[in-house]
């Protein structure tokens, strides 16, 4: 919870977009017998809301780096303190982008490999 809330509210986006990836997933196992349609929508879904969390993260990295450099040309030179800080803040969205995608993406090869293939003669 800390590091979530050190990443700033770009954190919570991703969040928020991995636990609609897993949702989406859920939905897909749940609905794969019943309906292959709907399931395989699901997964769509998923695949869709993993990548948008990935490319969120970069985003949220860069607008950190961002604003890293906006505080440097703003002081003429800083403190290592404040430039870890930043560049922590600017690591964290887009490893946890990073982690969400991979999450998501695990997901999405388990529900695929569950399916049985048909041998061709």
């Amino acid at each position: 919870m800390r590091l979530l809330n050190e990443g700033g509210p770009v954190m919570y986006i991703i969040l928020a977009l991995l636990l609609l990836t897993l949702f989406f997933i859920v939905k897909a196992f749940l609905s794969k017998v019943k309906d292959e349609t709907y399931s395989k929508k699901m997964i769509g879904l998923a695949v869709d809301t993993s990548l948008l969390s990935l490319v969120i993260g970069c985003f949220g990295s860069l607008m950190a780096i961002i604003s890293l450099f906006d505080m440097v040309q703003a002081l003429g030179e800083t403190r290592p303190d404040l430039f870890a800080g930043s560049l922590k803040v600017a690591l964290l969205t887009i490893t946890f982008g990073l982690l969400s995608f991979a999450i998501g993406r695990v997901g999405i090869l388990i529900y695929k490999w569950s399916f049985k293939t048909e041998v061709e003669s």
